[in-house]
Parts: C-alpha cells; sequence; structure tokens
C-alpha cells in the first residue's frame, strides 16, 4: 500500500473572518443597543521558524496563550502576525458612562486619595477610558475570538495550499528543464575526448611529417603516436568527466520529485537539495572545455536559482 500524498504548502497567505456577537446595551443617549462582534485577520510570510505576533486590544489580550497554542499545533513555520479588533465600538465618539459606573470609580478614587492625599484626582478621559473597558462581556468575547481563530486559521491554510500548489508546480517545470540539460551534456563528454585524441594524433602526424623520418621510423612513431593520444585522450577525460556529477544531479532531481510528492513538511529539506543541484552545476562548469557544456552549466545554475527562490517559500 503506498504512502499518501499529502499538499504542498507555502507560507504566505492572508484570511479574515468576523463575527456578530451578542447585543449590550450602549448606554447611550439614543438609548440603542450597540451589537458587538470580533474581526480577526492573520497574515503570513516566509520565515526559518514559527514566528507568531499578536496585535489584539486590551479586552481580547486574555486569549493570547490560546491562540498561540491553537496556531502552533498547525502551522510549523512562517512569521505568522495575528490582529484583532472588537466591532460594532465607535473609536471616536466614547460611550455615555453609566451611573453605576461613576458610583464605583468615585468610590475607588476616594479609597486612594485617603492614603494617598497627594494623588491626582481622575480627569474625565481617564474616567471615559475605564468606563469603556467595561462595555460587553470580555469573557463571551475571548470565547468568540477563539472560536473564530479557527475560521480564519482553515482560510489561511486553504489559501497557503493554493499558493503551495503553484510553486509545486514552477518546480515541476524547472525540474524538466533540467533533465532535458543534463540529458544535452552526456552525449557532449565521449565527443570531446575523441576530438582531443584526433588532435594530438594529427598534431604528432604532422611534426612526423616535418620530419622526414624513414619508413620503419614512422611505423614505430606512429605507434608510439597512437599509445601516448590513448594516454593523453585518458587524462582529459578524466580531467573533464562530469559523468558522476550528472548521476548525483539525477539523484537530487528525483528525490525533489519525491518530495513535491510527499507533500507536508518539505522546505527545508528541499532547501538543502538546492544547495547540492547547485553544487553540482557549478563543478559542471569548472570542468567544462567547450561552450556547449558551459552554456549548459549556466543554463542550469538560473533554473536552479529560480527554484532556489521559491523554494524559501515552502513551509
Amino acid at each position: 500500500m503506498g504512502q499518501s500524498s499529502m499538499a504542498v504548502y507555502s507560507m504566505t497567505g492572508y484570511a479574515t473572518a468576523h463575527s456578530s456577537g451578542s447585543t449590550a446595551p450602549a448606554s447611550s443617549e439614543s438609548g440603542r443597543d450597540l451589537q458587538t462582534g470580533v474581526g480577526m485577520e492573520i497574515r503570513s510570510v516566509n520565515s526559518r521558524f514559527l514566528d507568531l505576533t499578536f496585535k489584539l486590544p486590551d479586552d481580547l489580550r486574555g486569549t493570547e496563550p490560546a491562540l498561540r497554542e491553537l496556531l502552533g499545533a498547525r502551522l510549523k513555520r512562517g512569521k505568522v502576525e495575528v490582529r484583532a479588533w472588537i466591532e460594532g465600538r465607535s473609536e471616536t465618539v466614547p460611550r455615555q458612562p453609566g451611573a453605576l459606573d461613576l458610583q464605583k470609580l468615585v468610590g475607588l478614587q476616594d479609597t486612594v486619595r485617603a492614603w494617598l492625599p497627594a494623588a491626582a484626582p481622575l480627569s474625565v478621559a481617564e474616567v471615559l477610558q475605564l468606563t469603556a473597558r467595561q462595555q460587553g462581556n470580555p469573557g463571551e468575547l475571548n470565547n468568540t475570538l477563539v472560536a473564530l481563530a479557527h475560521t480564519a486559521l482553515e482560510g489561511l491554510t486553504e489559501a497557503r495550499e493554493r499558493e503551495g500548489k503553484r510553486l509545486a508546480a514552477m518546480l515541476q517545470d524547472r525540474l524538466s528543464q533540467l533533465r532535458k540539460l543534463a540529458k544535452d551534456a552526456q552525449p557532449l563528454i565521449p565527443q570531446l575526448v575523441a576530438q582531443q585524441r584526433q588532435r594530438f594524433i594529427d598534431r604528432w602526424n604532422e611534426a612526423l611529417g616535418a620530419g622526414g623520418t624513414g619508413a620503419l621510423g614512422n611505423a614505430v612513431t606512429s605507434e608510439m603516436a597512437n599509445d601516448r593520444a590513448l594516454t593523453e585522450a585518458t587524462a582529459f577525460a578524466i580531467r573533464i568527466d562530469v559523468a558522476e556529477e550528472l548521476t548525483r544531479l539525477d539523484s537530487h532531481l528525483t528525490e525533489i520529485e519525491r518530495l513535491l510528492k510527499k507533500g507536508s513538511e518539505i522546505g527545508k529539506r528541499l532547501d538543502f537539495l538546492i544547495q547540492e543541484l547547485h553544487r553540482e552545476a557549478n563543478t559542471m562548469g569548472s570542468k567544462s572545455s567547450s561552450l556547449e557544456l558551459t552554456r549548459i552549466s549556466v543554463d542550469m545554475k538560473v533554473l536552479i536559482e529560480q527554484m532556489r527562490e521559491q523554494v524559501q517559500n515552502i513551509e
């Protein structure tokens, strides 16, 4: 029974979610109730590790541990920013505080100033700020935000999966191009070795012709020339042989294809394999003795660099 494949996930994604909450008294002159809800957005970009950042209003800061645990269980890598806000509140027009709220603040102020006579009295702005925090039900809003986080996280996961699918398709295309370049490089080495051997024999024969050696001497030196040409060609073949590089490159390409089919958390492994591909392409370039092989090496490095840039975004 074959291993089931999983999706390839990008570390780049965005999702938002909104939820209407309970109706709370607005204590305004209109006398109308205020519908209080919660909004949330999650953004993520690539990172070597999982880096979570939360931007929450004071009333919702108590949810951070639960949100951190939820995201940590689902996401493994990426710089993730979570922002939440309470909807239905006016940030520009503060609500009118109720009499009970004011009585509590006066009592607290009297107690503090009895012990600390030099303490400054509460300002109007401070009173409005303190009473505004009491609007709504913090416990209910916290529960709403945690439930909403599941919805937003599902949306983020879907966005990262769509982007991961696009990245995997791009990588598959580059793998195909690399295999074609490797196939083009394979027959070049025997051709180059044969050409080098023939050039040596031609130079040797030219030297013999210029020296005017006798028939017997020609026979002996011709045999010597062939032996020397074979030795030179063998040394040349060893110096320019890239068979091992092509074999390792093919092995790395096969492993990358396997990982893309397997999916899940493959980003770090892919990053390592890309480095190995670059190493083999560099070695081929350093061993190159023809413009064609140099061109193939350069084209490979361009494709590998394109893959490296995209692999940085895979979880």
